[in-house]
């Protein structure tokens, strides 16, 4: 995204019934169902769902207490939350098949800790973390407001509310907002596709889905009417893995920034932390945040590079995108490393990571979201870093 300058800028979101967020919800089912039996296991697994039908493969490391058949009730467990018991996919009926086989030893031997050989990346690539002033949570606006509508319809459903009365799990949203100078100062369209029940028209559900739209988005920043595309094929009924085949990781721009800063190219759900396509993700998002809750800059993009079986990062990047308040970038870079060790074990230790905590992100984006100390959850998020960042810079 540019930095200054007039432009549209859109991103989408979509629910925790899409299919391929179902797929995402299943596989981090999986890894919390290990780390709770072993804080330490290996999870690498991939999720496909289709028309009453869920497959789950890839490689794991974990005590025998994890059984196929403990995975397959906790993944029937998962649909039935998310709310499917339709005729073409069912958390009751739908047959699952549990692929899961031991990892690779010779990934194993570069990722394990031996002898004077800290633990190292479970893979090679590049990670990246964002944050910026738009809103409260420093995330870029789009995103942010695409993934608040559709969060908010999700818990009137789940809560029975009237208002949203026939609306079933599976929706998308898309915001476009328009920048001056570089600002988001309201949206000049905004598209949401629902699933529902029979008997509903796209008007009535246009109706209900109005003030929801309009209550999410900051006063004044409501599209004109005929900018508000809600179901605009008209009929939305055969939604789901009943639709649509939904594979875990084809969401990994809703999960980050919604195109607003780059991204690797690795998914998220489904991986241990030990796998630095999510753990280096996490580290980087809350480097980035915390230099911007310092008053630092009012944009920073952070990218680090991994190879696999090596502890220490091959390198650390940070663009501060012109808004530095008189931080020079490769200093900031020495500052971070010395308050943070982004090895892998470094960030899984830093921001506690082994722990049964990946379910919550499976849906509704991994960053931009609130810490919950009790639970331990999206602990990246958190800002302790602020006041060291400021005092290391004389603020």
């Amino acid at each position: 995204m540019r930095d200054q300058g007039d432009y549209l800028f859109t991103s989408e979101s979509v629910s925790e019934g899409h299919p391929d967020k179902v797929a995402d919800r299943i596989s981090d089912t999986v890894l919390d169902a290990f780390l709770t039996a072993d804080p330490y296991s290996r999870v690498a697994c991939e999720t496909l769902v289709t028309t009453n039908r869920i497959v789950l493969a890839g490689e794991v490391r974990g005590p025998d207490t994890v059984t196929p058949e403990l995975l397959i009730h906790l993944a029937r467990m998962a649909v039935h939350d998310i709310g499917y018991d339709q005729d073409g996919f069912s958390w009751r009926n739908a047959k699952v098949e549990c692929h899961l086989h031991a990892q690779s030893v010779h990934i194993a031997q570069g990722v394990d800790a031996a002898g004077n050989k800290d633990e190292g990346a479970g893979d090679q690539g590049i990670m990246f973390g964002y944050a910026c002033l738009e809103t409260p949570d420093l995330m870029p606006a789009p995103l942010y407001y695409a993934h608040l509508i559709l969060r908010r319809v999700n818990e009137m459903r789940k809560n029975n509310d009237k208002a949203v009365a026939g609306l079933l799990p599976d929706a998308k949203s898309q915001v476009t907002l328009r920048y001056v100078n570089g600002k988001p100062v309201g949206a000049t369209s905004i598209v949401v596709s629902t699933q529902h029940a029979e008997g509903l028209d796209q008007a009535q559900i246009k109706q209900m889905l109005l003030p929801i739209i309009t209550s999410s988005l900051p006063e004044g920043w409501m599209c004109p009417d005929e900018e508000l595309y809600v179901n605009p094929t008209g009929t939305f009924i055969i939604g789901g893995p009943d639709g649509d085949c939904g594979l875990t990781g084809r969401k990994i721009i809703v999960d980050t920034y919604g195109g607003a800063a780059p991204h690797g190219g690795g998914a998220f759900s489904g991986k241990d932390p030990t796998k630095v396509d999510r753990s280096a993700a996490y580290a980087c998002r809350y480097l980035a945040k915390n230099v911007v809750a310092a008053g630092l800059a009012e944009k920073c993009t952070i990218q680090v590079s991994y190879a696999i079986g090596v502890s220490r990062p091959l390198s650390v990047y940070f663009d501060l995108h012109g808004t530095g308040k008189d931080v020079d970038e490769t200093r900031l870079a020495k500052v971070v490393n010395e308050m943070m060790n982004l090895s892998p074990r470094g960030i899984r230790e830093h921001l506690q990571l082994n722990r049964a905590i990946y379910v919550p992100t499976s849906a509704y984006g991994h960053f931009g979201r609130v810490p919950d100390p009790e639970k331990g959850t999206f602990t990246w998020e958190r800002t302790d870093l602020a006041d060291a960042l400021k005092a290391a810079f004389g603020r």
